[in-house]
């Protein structure tokens, strides 16, 4: 025995290793498994039945608004965020000698 250790380099190599064959190992296990194209459905969640008297209910209308309202919001400060990204991101030709 030469007493000599692993590196913190040599030991991330191992975990690394351990990590990658055995999620190639798995690959096999996830491709077979018994699953159904119904758990894959992209609009599963839309495609819940919503219980209709709630939302007639002055309560469910105000929910909806305050639905719509939120979504609005995301939707516009997703935008706000995408222009100030643009903004910071690209630098004027010329303007700044």
């Amino acid at each position: 025995m030469s007493g000599q250790t692993h590196s913190p380099a040599e030991w991330a190599q191992m975990v690394s290793l351990a990590v990658a064959l055995y999620a190639a190992a798995s690959v096999p296990f996830f491709l077979l498994v018994d699953a159904s194209r119904a758990d894959f459905h992209p609009h599963a969640l839309a495609l819940l039945p919503l219980p209709d008297r709630f939302f007639a209910t002055p309560v469910g209308c105000r929910v909806l608004a305050v639905w719509a309202g939120v979504r609005r919001a995301v939707v516009e400060a997703g935008r706000d965020v995408a222009a100030l990204a643009v903004l910071l991101t690209t630098s004027p030709k010329g303007a700044l000698r």
